[in-house]
């Protein structure tokens, strides 16, 4: 053991081992740097060298588009596991592990509050509670901002993350598709303004159903939006996709997404959509 490995042990001895936060850092998964963890957050988790948008949770995301204050609707959500499914590990103690993780009781989350002074009901997906996948908790609770738009004359606004429908939920998750669709239809036929927010993912059966039904559609820079993988089509059509396909970008450039925005101007954007859609003008 040499002086310099003896001496830095009596140190720890002396002073005591001190902790370093394993959350200190973030790694950007755009480009790479290491980025101190409270500005990177404080930056609204968009890396300042590349631009890269992190994905975030519920409460930051209604944190970010409501003016202030807010108030979550109740949502009765159905019991677990319907089908009593199970693979290598059991569907209820997959709900547990994702409800202990981000304290949402499913991926789909809804609130009513102000944006630009006009009240408005939005409904966040979380691609952290177990991929964002669409089951019947999260139809229930697109049905129940639907409703609320619909009771109050309130715009929606969907921000849509997920890999696709639930597997452990099998047909019954494939039931939220026309679900979901039957309840836009009311929206649009009352007049009603239904705004959709493209996050880092949006795939499957989310996107073969709300997520593209939208009066308008914005996107996150960045963010992979479509149905099947690419390796899928690519081994379907036995071609090589071009460059940047799926990604928010060439979506506007083909027609199927109308604004790319950053999350810094976001809530301005949609506020400044949702006075236009209903005449109502904005306060901020």
């Amino acid at each position: 053991m040499s002086w310099l490995t003896r001496g830095r042990a009596r140190i720890q001895a002396i002073l005591g081992k001190r902790d370093t936060p394993d959350n200190l850092w973030t790694k950007c998964r755009g480009c790479g740097a290491m980025l101190y963890t409270r500005e990177f957050e404080s930056n609204l988790s968009v890396c300042p060298q590349c631009g890269f948008h992190e994905r975030i949770g519920t409460a930051a995301r209604f944190a970010l588009v409501f003016d202030g204050a807010f108030e979550r609707l109740p949502i009765h959500y159905p019991p677990d596991d319907p089908l009593r499914f199970r693979d290598l590990k059991r569907y209820p103690d997959r709900l547990k592990a994702a409800r202990a993780a981000t304290g949402e009781p499913d991926a789909l989350a809804v609130a009513k509050g102000p944006i630009g002074g006009i009240t408005s009901v939005v409904a966040v997906q979380d691609f952290a509670f177990m991929g964002g996948s669409m089951g019947i908790g999260v139809g229930t609770a697109f049905l129940a901002g639907a409703e609320a738009a619909l009771a109050g004359r309130h715009p929606f606004i969907v921000f849509t993350a997920a890999g696709g429908a639930r597997m452990q939920e099998g047909i019954l998750s494939l039931m939220q598709m026309p679900a979901t669709t039957v309840a836009i239809a009311d929206l649009k036929e009352a007049g009603i303004p239904y705004i959709v927010v493209l996050t880092d993912p949006t795939t499957g059966g989310v996107t073969a159903s709300y997520a593209m039904l939208g009066d308008v559609h914005i996107a996150e820079p960045g963010a992979l939006i479509g149905f099947a993988g690419a390796r899928v089509i690519e081994s379907t059509i036995r071609e090589k996709l071009p460059e940047g396909f799926q990604r928010a970008e060439y979506l506007l450039e083909h027609g199927m997404v109308d604004r790319v925005v950053r999350r810094h101007e976001l809530k301005a954007e949609l506020a400044r959509l949702i006075a236009l859609l209903t005449g109502v003008p904005a306060t901020t």
